[in-house]
């Protein structure tokens, strides 16, 4: 999934949260964070501490995968199929 700003990253996290069957206190007990820092960083907060963003992240069961932007001028279907494996 790409995620480009902190309001996606929030949201993603929440719809984890939600999937998980985990309530904000329930999730911030976990990761060792309070829920209200929980809540703002769900809401997107900016300025979120990526040290905490990292324990909510590995608390959920995901990683952080950063990847160079492809070349604009790349066909997109080539550049996909790299990641595909051999079949």
């Amino acid at each position: 999934m790409r995620i480009s700003n902190a309001h996606d990253l929030g949201l993603h996290i929440r719809e984890r949260r939600r999937l998980a069957g985990l309530s904000q206190e329930q999730l911030a007990t976990r990761a060792g964070v309070s829920r209200r820092w929980l809540a703002a960083f769900e809401a997107g907060k900016p300025t979120a501490e990526a040290g905490l963003m990292f324990r909510v992240t590995a608390a959920l069961d995901l990683y952080v995968d950063v990847q160079p932007e492809p070349p604009r001028d790349l066909d997109l279907d080539e550049y996909l199929k790299r990641f595909d494996g051999p079949r």
